[in-house]
């Protein structure tokens, strides 16, 4: 962990070409940030490859997916996947399973009739291989017989659910070991759904919550507008709110700075920060100086 107090992270982009992941993954290692995040969305790459390039590349920083669609991976197959990782690379993973894109779902032809059982049962069923055990389940969509890894992971890794959604937030409070927020959401969002997830907690460990925020460290006001105006608005499009509602890191260092204190304020404890326009790790390098310099002061 950084010195911070809280975890801050980054995303290596899913528009980003697969083979920049080694050089960029050594970079924001060097950086000093926590956690390297790696995307899992239908056509662009898997994110079990990138998540095991990621950690053979670096030294110690935490490799986080998100996220991986239920529908698309078998929890067996996941977990053996997340097993092997887990093995060579202890304690450096955290694995996000989430419902996936109905769209893409459909169009590969896995969606399920329950999106929320599914999730659900592919939640309990990794983390109970991962734990080491023998696990059977006769779900709605997930049916495992006697199954047990037989290369368990000393060092078992996170299973965190992507979920945006209140039943899902309650869920990941109940069977998985924290949430991932998707971009956009402020601390009025994490309040409620701390709240959800709070109410579906049935354990006396509190979940975890990881927020994925845009960043631009941008000076100039127009050109900042330039560069992150049509991201903030396409995403609002999917958020169902103005582009001006949906929360961004963004301006100068110190401004995007604030803006990620705010959130862990809120309640999360790592900010994984989604650099939009040029140059991304001079964006990450002047977040995180400015978060430092915060710090100190």
């Amino acid at each position: 962990m950084t010195d911070l107090g809280k975890r801050v992270g980054v995303m290596y982009d899913r528009d980003w070409a697969p083979e920049g992941l080694p050089d960029f993954a050594r970079a924001v290692e060097r950086l000093g940030v926590d956690d390297l995040w790696v995307v899992e969305d239908l056509e662009w790459a898997g994110s079990i490859a990138s998540a095991a390039t990621a950690l053979a590349v670096t030294e110690g920083l935490r490799v986080g997916i998100g996220i991986a669609p239920a529908p698309l991976r078998n929890p067996a197959l996941l977990a053996m996947e997340l097993a092997a990782l887990a093995r060579m690379f202890p304690g450096r993973l955290t694995a996000g399973i989430g419902h996936g894109v109905r769209e893409w779902m459909v169009k590969v032809g896995v969606a399920p009739r329950s999106p929320l059982a599914l999730l659900e049962e592919t939640v309990t069923a990794v983390r109970g291989l991962l734990r080491g055990e023998e696990v059977s389940l006769d779900g709605r969509e997930v049916r495992l017989d006697a199954v047990r890894l037989v290369h368990p992971p000393a060092v078992v890794p996170p299973v965190v659910a992507g979920v945006v959604r209140p039943r899902s937030l309650e869920l990941a409070g109940r069977v998985a070991d924290g949430a991932i927020i998707a971009e956009g959401h402020g601390p009025a969002d994490l309040a409620a759904a701390l709240g959800h997830m709070e109410r579906g907690r049935r354990t006396d460990a509190r979940p975890s919550l990881t927020v994925f925020a845009f960043l631009c460290v941008e000076d100039d006001p127009a050109r900042l507008e330039a560069t992150v105006g049509p991201a903030l608005a396409g995403h609002g499009e999917w958020l169902g709110r103005p582009a001006e509602q949906v929360f961004a890191a963004t301006g100068t260092a110190t401004e995007a700075a604030a803006r990620v204190r705010e959130l862990w304020a809120a309640g999360a404890d790592t900010v994984v920060l989604r650099a939009v326009g040029p140059e991304p790790l001079r964006q990450v390098e002047a977040a995180v100086g400015a978060l430092r310099a915060g710090e100190s002061g």
